[in-house]
C-alpha cells in the first residue's frame, strides 16, 4: 500500500506534496523566464529606477500584461521584490543580473539555454539506458557551441581567473612559460599574464575558439606575450617545457583512462617542479553535495560519452597515476568551483 493511501494526517501534522513534483515539470518555465527578463533588461531597467510593472513596460518595449505577468512570476521565484505594487531587486539579481553591476552574469544565458546545449536532454531516458548519448555531441572537432561558450561563460570566469592566478603567486613575477589548455576565451592566462609582467601564455584549443581568445589577448595589452596552438590537446606537440600548465573545466569531459593519458602527457611537459593547475567542480564522496558540483555530473551524462564531476580522492588518483607528486585543493568560495594545484 503507498503511502497515499494510509489515513491522513492528524491536526498539526503535514503530509507529503505534489508541490516540488510539479514545479519540476514545470522547471523549463523558470529557465525561460529568467532569459525573457535578461534579454528584455528587466533587472538594469529596475536598478534604474523603473519599478512599477507600467514603467517597466516602458522602459523595456514590452506589453504591460507581459510585464506585469512576468514580474510576478519572478518574485514567486526569489529574483525580485514586491511591495505597494513596486518592484525591486532582490540582492543576488542586483549583484549578478544588473548591467550596472562589475559582477554581471547575465551573457551566461547564451550559453546555458542554448540549443545545443538543452537539446541534449530531450531524451535523456534514453541516454540514461545507454549511459551515454548516442553520439560524441559538444566533444565533436571545432563545435561551434565552443565559441558560445566562449564568449558567455567570461564574465563568471573572471572571479575564479583571478583566485587562481593569486593562488599560484602570479605577481611574484617569476619569468614563467604558461600552457592555457582548452583556453576558450583565454582569461585564465590572461590574467596571469596580467599579474605576472614576465610570464609568457601559449593558449591551446580549436582554431575557431581561438579567434576570440587572441582578440581578447589584443583587447588586454597582450598580444606580445601571448600565442597559440590550435588542435587537440590529445594530438597536437605541446612544445617547449612548461612551468605552469592550466586544465581549466576540462577534465571533467573525459573518462578516467583518457584523462590519465592526457595528464601523463601534461606531466611530461612540464619543468621539475612545475605545476598543473585544474578547475573543476568537486562534489563530496557522496556525489550529492554540495548542490551545483554534485548536479553537475547529469550535464556530463546529457553531453559527453564517459564525463564526470570527480570527487577529489578520484582527480588526486588520476594526477597520482600520471606522475605527479602531490595535488592540493582549494575551494574558490564564493565560485561552486575547486581550485587543484599538482607538482612534478
Amino acid at each position: 500500500m503507498s503511502s497515499l493511501q494510509t489515513k491522513p494526517p492528524s491536526a498539526g501534522q503535514q503530509g507529503p506534496s505534489p508541490e516540488r513534483i510539479m514545479s519540476a515539470f514545470a522547471g523549463y518555465q523558470q529557465t525561460q523566464a529568467l532569459r525573457a527578463a535578461i534579454e528584455l533588461d528587466l533587472f538594469t531597467a529596475i536598478a534604474d529606477g523603473a519599478h512599477t510593472s507600467d514603467a517597466l513596460a516602458k522602459q523595456c518595449q514590452a506589453s504591460n500584461r507581459g510585464m506585469r505577468i512576468l514580474c510576478d512570476y519572478l518574485c514567486v521565484n526569489g529574483f525580485l521584490t514586491k511591495e505597494g505594487g513596486q518592484y525591486n531587486l532582490a540582492p543576488d539579481a542586483d549583484a549578478f543580473l544588473n548591467q550596472r553591476s562589475p559582477a554581471y552574469l547575465g551573457s551566461v544565458s547564451g550559453f546555458l539555454t542554448s540549443d545545443h546545449l538543452t537539446s541534449r536532454f530531450a531524451n535523456l531516458t534514453e541516454t540514461v539506458r545507454r549511459g551515454s548519448p548516442a553520439d560524441r555531441g559538444s566533444l565533436e572537432p571545432e563545435h561551434p557551441m565552443w565559441v558560445e561558450f566562449a564568449r558567455s561563460m567570461t564574465p563568471m570566469m573572471r572571479i575564479p581567473a583571478d583566485m587562481l592566478a593569486r593562488a599560484l603567486n602570479a605577481s611574484a613575477g617569476e619569468p614563467w612559460r604558461v600552457l592555457d589548455i582548452a583556453a576558450g576565451h583565454g582569461l585564465f592566462g590572461l590574467t596571469i599574464a596580467q599579474q605576472n609582467p614576465n610570464a609568457h601564455i601559449t593558449a591551446l584549443d580549436w582554431p575557431n575558439v581561438l579567434e576570440l581568445a587572441k582578440e581578447n589577448a589584443r583587447n588586454m595589452g597582450m598580444s606580445e606575450r601571448y600565442s597559440v596552438i590550435p588542435g587537440s590537446a590529445f594530438e597536437v606537440d605541446f612544445g617547449d617545457p612548461y612551468d605552469v600548465i592550466l586544465l581549466t573545466n576540462f577534465l571533467h569531459h573525459f573518462d578516467h583512462e583518457t584523462n590519465v593519458k592526457l595528464l601523463r602527457k601534461v606531466h611530461g611537459a612540464l619543468n621539475p617542479g612545475g605545476r598543473a593547475a585544474t578547475l573543476e567542480f568537486v562534489p563530496n564522496e557522496d556525489r550529492i553535495s554540495p548542490p551545483w558540483p554534485a548536479s553537475f555530473s547529469l550535464m556530463m551524462l546529457g553531453s559527453t560519452p564517459g564525463g564526470d564531476a570527480y570527487t577529489f580522492p578520484e582527480i588526486e588518483r588520476m594526477f597520482s597515476e600520471a606522475g605527479f607528486a602531490a595535488t592540493t585543493r582549494m575551494d574558490l568560495k564564493p565560485t561552486p568551483q575547486t581550485l587543484l594545484i599538482s607538482t612534478k
